[in-house]
């Protein structure tokens, strides 16, 4: 009897610790609610409204009722028409399309004659799931109602792979791979970072001295910088020897890129250190923002297919524009500049971060 009194005493005084843990409450109640909305609403994937362009060189009656039926599907969302394949090929290079559209100068021709493809989709096909998603849409019987022919549903879409001939799923997850170990490792790690000198009692002795607070903050993220490229050397490194994924573009430009998102999430740990007591609790927060970024970033599933309002919140994320900037570079071939919305996106993320974060840290014991 007197060991239950006991074990309910410990029992009562663990219920009470845990009311007066605000964070760790919330992380009770807001992981499961965070799940169940991003896995019931958020991830879907019956992919619709793909970022699309077109080129219509025959400019006629069917070539325009052509591009009408097929933005009806909703599987596409045709956001601009372009003058050229060419132009179709630098969209796709820099990744603001998923699909282009071709339809040739004899495009009636060949609808009513049949004896060719009419029609080009020029697919992402780094990404599988997209890749499927053209293969369906190439099949949807269109209607043409023509006079030369009596109305009737034709087939005559070809779809080209670019960039991943080979349909090989590990040349889209390995550099979105490098993403994802960045965030958890560089989040993780500098989150603790000041609340372990905290427990430590290791900020005692930095009180006594002329370092200031920026000097501090930029002297933690340093040496977590050295292990970020580490990190991506060796994945990379990895990725080719195992799996053959090719670096297309500038080895340079995945290091700026690389280096900017690094950044972005050390100064995102560090502003997590400042609002936390422990380092438990630095590793539930950082653990909270893990969860949403590998499921809306794009990593998992193609981000055009998702709701506006997950977008609008994948898009505060860094690794959403990380896995742009890092698939594109790696897999197209484009240039960093060609995507400078992506490198400027997480240079703000990380100045508001970081300045946050010193904003909040004071080095004193309470």
């Amino acid at each position: 009897m007197k060991s239950f009194i006991r074990m309910f005493a410990i029992m009562k005084k663990e219920f009470l610790q845990l009311s007066r843990d605000r964070l760790t409450f919330g992380m009770i109640v807001g992981i499961p609610l965070m799940q169940l909305l991003l896995f019931g609403y958020a991830i879907n994937t019956d992919v619709r409204n793909l970022s699309a362009a077109y080129v219509d060189e025959a400019d006629t009656h069917l070539s325009r009722q052509f591009v009408s039926d097929i933005g009806a599907s909703q599987v596409i969302n045709i956001r601009q028409r372009v003058a050229s394949v060419q132009q179709l090929r630098q969209l796709l290079d820099a990744g603001s399309i998923s699909i282009g559209i071709a339809l040739p100068d004899d495009f009636d021709r060949r609808v009513i004659e049949r004896d060719r493809q009419a029609v080009q989709l020029l697919v992402d096909g780094t990404d599988p799931i997209i890749l499927g998603v053209a293969q369906q849409l190439s099949s949807l019987p269109v209607r043409f109602d023509t006079q030369a022919t009596p109305p009737s549903s034709v087939n005559l879409m070809e779809v080209r792979n670019f960039y991943n001939p080979e349909r090989r799923s590990a040349v889209n997850i390995v550099p979105g791979l490098v993403g994802v170990i960045l965030t958890m490792t560089m989040v993780l790690f500098t989150a603790v970072a000041i609340v372990r000198e905290k427990e430590r009692g290791n900020l005692e002795l930095l009180i006594n001295t002329p370092v200031k607070t920026p000097e501090l903050m930029l002297g933690k993220i340093f040496p977590y910088i050295i292990i970020g490229l580490i990190q991506l050397v060796l994945v990379f490194s990895l990725g080719w020897y195992f799996f053959k994924v090719p670096i297309r573009g500038s080895q340079l430009d995945v290091l700026a890129a690389s280096l900017v998102f690094i950044a972005a999430n050390l100064s995102l740990g560090l502003l997590i250190s400042t609002l936390v007591q422990t380092q438990f609790q630095a590793m539930q927060a950082a653990f909270f923002i893990f969860l949403p970024s590998i499921l809306l970033s794009g990593f998992m599933f193609p981000f055009d297919g998702m709701p506006a309002i997950a977008q609008n919140i994948a898009e505060v994320l860094p690794l959403t524009h990380f896995n742009r900037l890092i698939r594109g570079i790696v897999l197209r071939g484009a240039d960093i500049m060609s995507m400078w919305e992506e490198l400027l996106a997480l240079g703000v993320f990380m100045l508001v971060a970081l300045t946050l974060a010193i904003a909040r840290f004071s080095k004193r014991l309470d």
